[in-house]
């Protein structure tokens, strides 16, 4: 998934080539070092002076995470995705909030540059019996604030700032947003599959009951043969329900998460389908710094940047500012006699403010930036902490529930043997019908655990593809000075 917005803000990195999923703890907690350091190195200085706090541009090639929906090859599922990430209202919020930081920052690089205002004005008027006097005045002001003490352009950078981290905040509801609905799209096929095995077991179960039934009027069952048929057909039918409104709540899901009225996605999404699985060894391709195309990361990182350049803007305040005007205007009687050198009046006027006392209150201001700039890092840290444990706790999960999946498909295949074996013995007569509902019952426990433990699985892949930033990664575009000034000379 790609970002198309900001530029990314400068920052350490570490060069690491691609490495499997083992020797990565070491890896990911170098980074989290670098991460955390980053932003503590930044405390000594003045604000003012400190470029690096500003983001800079950066490009990064492609990744193997990007749409990595597509990996699981289930049509079904890129098609919802791409739906979602058109018409999802989390996302539309997230694209206003960006046109919105965007146009902030156009706004506060205007500021750095002088305005022209060009007024016009007829004015007529009669006292009395007095004649009808009539005046016409045309003027050009401009204003400029020379940013002398450098408090407009840590504006500017704030906001510029503000922007990036709103891209990044796009990207992280896109990121999530598809996480979501995959893990909700491989919960339905998890569900439709052990559905259908709960529908195969009732059958089955059906089917015993019949023959303790035969058995039982030949005499060669009891009674009590065909209430253990009834008690375990009941009880698997009990176990259908559940996943019936499972389904249902999964399909409601999707569809909202695609923008979409509960109900109204098509009905072929009700027939039953394989749980998706993605490339096996897809998980052993990634980088150790793929951690650092995370957006929610990114987007604290560029808040950082932001709130020292809002210091920075705070301590500016506190210094002498300056400020340029001027005036050039025509004023006549007549509109012939604009043309004429005396009707042109002209001023210019410099001036000078040096705050003297103001009770404290731009030190506080200063201060509440400073607070601020401190939540900001503390924010960053929480963030690169929180990203460290998801990618830990996601490769933990996967290998963990790789293995049980391959103990699961052993249990199952003994179980069907045993299950197997119990109907030609009962055909032999040499049990009963107990012993063969046993043994169903077993091997329906046994594929209905191994079902699950494919949808968790596929569910891990997912978790990982979001904790190692789901494929997002910064990209150059143009920067809303840069619009600034387009708009400025057009």
């Amino acid at each position: 998934m790609q970002d198309s917005s900001h530029p990314t803000t400068r920052s350490r990195r570490c060069a690491s080539g691609s490495r499997p999923i083992r020797p990565w703890s070491a890896a990911l907690l170098a980074l989290a070092m670098l991460a955390l350091s980053g932003c503590a190195s930044r405390q000594a200085g003045s604000p003012a002076t400190r470029e690096q706090a500003a983001p800079l541009p950066s490009s990064t090639p492609a990744s193997p995470l990007a749409n990595w929906w597509q990996h699981f090859n289930d049509p079904t599922l890129s098609a919802l995705v791409a739906q979602a990430l058109q018409a999802s209202p989390d996302v539309q919020r997230a694209q206003a909030a960006l046109q919105q930081a965007d146009a902030l920052a156009v706004q506060q690089h205007a500021q750095r540059w002088p305005h022209l205002t060009l007024a016009a004005s007829a004015q007529r008027s009669q006292t009395g019996d007095a004649a009808t006097s009539q005046r016409f005045q045309t003027a050009l002001d401009a204003r400029w604030n020379p940013d002398l003490a450098g408090g407009l352009g840590s504006a500017a950078r704030a906001s510029l700032a503000d922007a990036a981290a709103a891209a990044a905040s796009l990207a992280d509801v896109q990121v999530k947003l598809a996480a979501e609905l995959a893990l909700t799209y491989i919960d339905l096929r998890g569900l439709q599959a052990r559905l259908g095995h709960a529908q195969s077991q009732l059958q089955v179960q059906s089917e015993a009951l019949q023959i303790a039934r035969w058995r039982a009027q030949a005499g060669l069952g009891t009674a009590q043969d065909i209430e253990r048929a009834l008690q375990a057909s009941a009880q698997s039918s009990a176990q259908v329900p559940p996943l019936h409104i499972g389904i249902e709540q999964a399909l409601h899901r999707l569809a909202v998460l695609s923008g979409q009225l509960p109900g109204s996605l098509p009905g072929s999404l009700r027939d039953p389908a394989s749980i998706p699985l993605p490339q096996p060894d897809l998980a052993q391709a990634f980088a150790a710094d793929t951690l650092r195309q995370r957006a929610d990361v990114r987007a604290a990182e560029y808040r950082v940047s932001a709130a020292w350049a809002r210091l920075a803007q705070a301590q500016a305040a506190r210094q002498p500012s300056f400020s340029l005007s001027g005036s050039l205007g025509l004023s006549a009687l007549g509109l012939g006699a604009l043309s004429g050198g005396s009707a042109l009046a002209s001023a210019l006027l410099a001036g000078i403010s040096l705050p003297l006392f103001d009770a404290g209150a731009a030190q506080a201001q200063a201060d509440a930036q400073q607070a601020a700039w401190e939540q900001a890092r503390a924010h960053l840290r929480a963030s690169v902490l929180s990203a460290l444990q998801e990618v830990q706790d996601a490769l933990v999960s996967l290998r963990g529930n790789t293995e049980r999946l391959q103990h699961e498909q052993a249990a199952l295949a003994a179980a069907r043997q045993a299950e197997h074996l119990s109907a030609l013995r009962l055909q032999a007569g040499l049990i009963d019908v107990s012993d063969l509902l046993d043994a169903q019952r077993g091997r329906h426990a046994a594929q209905d655990s191994l079902t699950a433990t494919q949808a968790r699985l596929s569910a891990d892949h997912v978790h990982l593809y979001l904790a190692l930033g789901g494929g997002w990664r910064p990209s150059v575009t143009a920067h809303p000075p840069a619009k600034a000034a387009q708009r400025s000379s057009s």
